[in-house]
């Protein structure tokens, strides 16, 4: 057998490997974040968050027909779809490797050489090493087992990577230029996946250089450079933004100065460039320029592929349930690719976090559809500050960053931050957090997936060599068993990373060409993201995914290794054992020991949380409720299980974070699926773009409570009599006071059944509380809209994770109906309050024992963070406080049956340090049913997982600084807690044991 069909055909092998491996592991329905978004849009060809994806939700939604009907199985076919596309990704990283190690051999890259058969075995060996390594390195596998873009993207970072070696080996022929066309249509294809693919351009340019020039030179090999970031630059900015924002000022122009029809314009800037393409084409063929040829035919590929956009644009206009950002116009659909909603982080020049403004000035403006043409919505400003910088790395004021800053830098409270803080943040977290750590968990080992920010004891790298990783984060000698047992624990002992850096040094020892460009596509996958994305602490998330190109880079080198170790050992070996050896070495380890390590935190087909949860907030709604939502992980399953499932369509779910933005509040004017408008009533004139982004509160001394439909008369109004004037002259509205009041229509209230039967003597004659926020954004000019004109018609519920301050101040209002909180016009305080206040304790005991599911969190063998992060929410607030409530109500069979429902479906180990004390108002009940077996078996678990942690952290203490103050905190809690309810039964068997550890722990209660 030729090399050729070798090469192909082992290519193949790793394709169907790895793909198969991705699909048995693969998460059965829904995941977390984005996901759910991904699925419900793909499946109805809706529009996602900003900058979209079309082009993945096309793709995905060929897949989604593989479910054959069965929309229960549509989530697992798109994930089926990330599969595929990453066991391809290994197969074109396998054929990227050998035709690297190919070259090294025969001497050049041309294909009409052949291999000698002596080396055939270790090329192949490198081939499948590199590329099975990579197959199964924690960030990678991650994205193969889910619908999220990134393993697409993978794959076209792949295709444009071998597609250039494959150019490289022909370029001497007759049209070999057409593989560089075909890198040019895929990375413009790229666009509508990711774009992180882009950022391999630079390193194209270096190889083209290198292959091209007659005599390669310093001087010749940075100029290519230079060019091949211009050209990413212009790609980045010329193609994907400003061809755009050409497009919308054209289309300006067209309507507001010609009196043409909106779109007028884009189609003519579109003629223009296709004509002008067209025309370029035609004279590079005329005056012979080949390079203006190539050039012009690239981009004109690279456009055509970029195309994809327009299924945005397109979809849009039909109006899908799920439209962000509604880029239906020129204008709305630059903003969408812009990410303008996110923000910009300042590169090259900006602000120190505690600076503060000097001076604002316009920075252009927003323009908005109007009726018949476009007119301003409002101006952009940007502000000179006091301090500034070049390259900002410590820029941001938002949320908790300040703090985190200073206390990183180890500032003072007043200290004034440096250029020096600046680069040490920039180096210490940006670079070692925000992508060593990353770095070294995928081929050195992980600690665990608790999501990392400084702690010694969460989301670090180790080795699994204990020395070296007792210096690094401490504590090793006295792991606790959560720790010792925990699947996300991964040790692979700097094998794959050895292996790595001596296929590195290897290369660069025998073809410094070569390796330049493998490791320009390292860093310009890795640490150039660094810099471009400026990232803040405290991220919601780890962002490894992100760098999932520069791994793949570094398992070139990790392949490249084995012909390293060939080398070596033909010292001693005939050249075929040599090879064999050096592959056997490398397959063990690299991908066997990875594979090993890593299959049980990467099996999620044993995971069905994300789903169960939003089914089961749902389930908690009576029929034709309002429920909102406010965070992504509330959010995106639920979008799923409505959209794809078609599960419980009547209810209304809004999501508070977007209710913000005017597109979002026009949405809910409308009925979407069986659920109606809500109950706005506001004239969308009144809330568009730049009318009413944010209303602020200024107190103007009102006494009493003001009735809220007054406050939104008043903030609504147009007249001057109710606003504030600026110093620039300007009027806005304002909100005038924080004490706000609804009356209560009692009759609509009882004829709607918003209370239970038993309350309705204690329905409120006027609902009175303080408002929440200094501002006033749509969603909350929408929540007290729907107060006003709702008159209890439709139930309103909040979901259990929204945060107190984004419910208007109404939580003494909001009352337990299991997994959603319940606006009621009954104060909360007339209600048990030991456990909290439950509405319906019949239905919600019927909703745990008939509908409620769990995600299989009990049997699982493997539970992620977001995953775990709510059995404190279940133990507590869903069988606790239900099974007080029955008991209160002298129903203990029904509370036993609870009780062992919640035994049986939740997991038998503790994660965290938040579940014991959450635990405790459950094992209280477990006690009073008479299940005093099961509730010691808990208290035990518990305490002792409080016990060999709080030792662990008193071991790291001895040579780290302490990080753990806040588990500490929590563990103690859940300790004397513990403590109090096993003394309340007087259990003498737990006694002795419980006083014995707080004694143990007393000197840290102390601290």
């Amino acid at each position: 057998m030729n090399y050729n069909k070798i090469n192909n055909l082992l290519g193949w092998f790793c394709a169907i490997l790895a793909t198969l491996v991705y699909v048995v592991t693969a998460e059965r329905t829904t995941s977390w974040w984005d996901c759910g978004e991904f699925i419900a849009s793909a499946y109805k060809m809706q529009i996602v968050h900003q900058p979209g994806a079309p082009l993945f939700l096309m793709i995905q939604n060929v897949f989604s027909n593989l479910a054959m009907g069965d929309r229960t199985q549509i989530a697992f076919w798109m994930n089926v779809g990330s599969a595929v596309c990453s066991g391809l990704t290994i197969m074109f990283l396998f054929w990227s490797i050998t035709a690297l190690g190919r070259k090294l051999f025969v001497g050049k890259a041309d294909r009409t050489l052949a291999v000698p058969n002596n080396y055939v075995v270790s090329i192949m060996g490198a081939g499948l090493v590199g590329a099975l390594a990579y197959a199964f390195t924690d960030t990678f596998w991650f994205s193969a087992v889910e619908s999220e873009v990134y393993a697409m993207s993978s794959l076209c970072t792949a295709v444009v990577f071998w597609a250039i070696l494959k150019w490289e080996a022909r370029a001497d022929e007759a049209g070999a230029d057409k593989w560089l066309v075909l890198i040019a249509y895929v990375m413009g294809l790229s666009i509508g996946v990711h774009l992180l693919n882009l950022l391999v351009i630079p390193a194209i340019a270096l190889l083209i250089y290198f292959r091209r020039s007659a005599q390669v030179t310093t001087k010749g090999a940075i100029k290519a450079l230079l060019i091949g970031v211009v050209i990413l630059g212009f790609i980045l900015w010329g193609v994907i933004q400003y061809l755009i924002k050409f497009a919308a000022y054209t289309d300006l122009f067209f309507v507001n100065t010609l009196g043409l029809g909106f779109g007028t314009g884009v189609t003519f800037f579109a003629l223009l460039v296709i004509g002008g393409l067209l025309y370029g084409v035609w004279y590079s063929i005329k005056k012979i320029k080949p390079i203006l040829n190539i050039a012009l035919i690239s981009l004109g590929f690279i456009i055509f592929g970029y195309s994809s956009f327009v299924m945005i644009l397109v979809r849009a206009k039909a109006n899908p349930t799920l439209n962000n950002s509604d880029p239906d116009n020129a204008f709305t659909f630059l903003s969408y690719l812009n990410r303008e909603q996110y923000g910009d982080e300042p590169l090259f020049k900006g602000k120190y976090f505690d600076a503060r403004p000097t001076d604002f000035f316009d920075a252009g403006k927003v323009y908005r559809k109007d009726k018949d043409k476009y007119v301003v919505a409002k101006k952009k400003t940007e502000y000179a500050y006091d301090r500034e910088t070049i390259f900002p790395r410590i820029y941001s004021e938002k949320g908790g960053h300040p703090r985190f800053y200073r206390d990183y830098l180890g500032l003072g409270e007043t200290e004034k931050p440096t250029f020096a803080d600046n680069l040490k943040f920039f180096f210490g977290y940006q670079i070692g957090h925000m992508y060593a750590r990353y770095f070294m968990w995928n081929f050195v080992g992980r600690q665990n997936d608790v999501q990392g920010h400084g702690s010694l004891t969460e989301g670090n790298w180790i080795s699994g060599i204990k020395p070296i990783d007792n210096m690094l984060v401490g504590g090793q000698y006295d792991l606790p068993t959560s720790e010792k047992e925990n699947p996300s624990r991964n040790t692979y002992f700097f094998l794959p990373l050895l292996l790595g850096l001596i296929g590195a040094y290897w290369h660069f020892g025998k073809n410094q060409k070569d390796a330049l460009v493998v490791f320009l596509l390292f860093f310009f996958t890795g640490l150039a993201i660094v810099l471009y994305l400026n990232q803040t602490p405290l991220q919601p998330r780890e962002r490894d995914y992100a760098y999932a190109g520069s791994f793949y880079a570094f398992s070139i080198w990790i392949g490249l290794g084995v012909l390293a170790l060939r080398e070596f050992f033909t010292k001693k070996l005939n050249a075929k054992v040599a090879g064999l050896a050096a592959t056997g070495i490398g397959l063990l380890a690299a991908p066997v020991l990875l594979a090993s390590q890593n299959w049980d935190d990467h099996d999620r087909s044993e995971k069905f949380l994300a789903r169960d949860m939003a089914k089961n907030y749902l389930e908690s709604c009576a029929p034709n409720a309002i429920l909102f939502s406010y965070g992504d992980n509330d959010t995106y399953p639920l979008w799923y299980v409505q959209e794809v499932e078609g599960f419980r369509t009547d209810v209304r779910v809004v999501n508070l974070s977007l209710l913000s933005s005017d597109w979002y509040m026009r949405q809910m004017l409308e009925k979407v699926n069986d659920a109606d408008a809500l109950p706005i009533n506001i004239d969308p004139e009144k809330f568009k773009d730049g009318v009413r982004d944010v209303i602020y509160y200024q107190d103007m001394q009102i006494p009493g409570y003001v009735n809220i439909s007054d406050l939104l008369n008043i903030m609504l109004s147009d007249n001057q009599q109710n606003m504030a004037q600026l110093q620039s002259g300007e009027y806005v509205n304002l909100l005038p006071t924080k004490k706000f009041q609804l009356p209560i229509n009692k009759e609509a209230v009882m004829a709607n059944k918003v209370v239970p039967k038993d309350w309705e003597e204690s329905i409120t004659d006027t609902m009175q509380w303080d408002y929440s926020l200094n501002y006033v954004s749509r969603a909350e000019l929408s929540m007290m809209a729907i107060l006003v004109n709702n008159n209890w018609e439709r139930p309103i519920y909040f979901t259990t994770t929204t945060p107190d301050e984004n419910n208007l101040g109404l939580g003494k209002y909001l009352v337990s109906e299991g997994f959603a909180m319940r606006l009621m016009p009954v104060e909360t305080d007339l209600n048990p309050e030991e456990y909290g206040a439950i509405s319906d304790t019949a239905e919600i005991y019927s909703s745990i024992i008939n509908k409620y599911q769990w995600g299989n969190i009990g049997q699982s063998k493997y539970l992620d963070p977001d995953s775990y992060r709510y059995i404190s929410l279940y133990v507590s607030s869903i069988f606790g406080e239900t099974a007080q409530a029955l008991l209160s109500e002298d129903k203990k069979e029904d509370a036993r049956k609870v009780v062992l429902n919640a035994y049986e479906n939740m997991p038998k180990k503790t994660y965290q340090m938040s579940e014991p004390m959450s635990y405790t108002p459950l094992v209280d009940a477990m006690y009073k049913v008479g299940e005093k077996g099961i509730a010691q078996e808990v208290v035990r678990r518990n305490i002792k997982f409080i016990a060999e942690n709080l030792r662990y952290y008193m071991a790291v203490a001895q040579t780290k600084s302490n990080h753990e103050t806040r588990n500490i905190r929590m563990g103690l809690s859940g300790l004397v807690r513990l403590q109090q309810v096993v003394n309340s039964h007087n259990d003498t068997e737990l006694k002795p044991e419980l006083e014995k550890l707080v004694n143990e722990f007393s000197f840290m209660m102390q601290q």
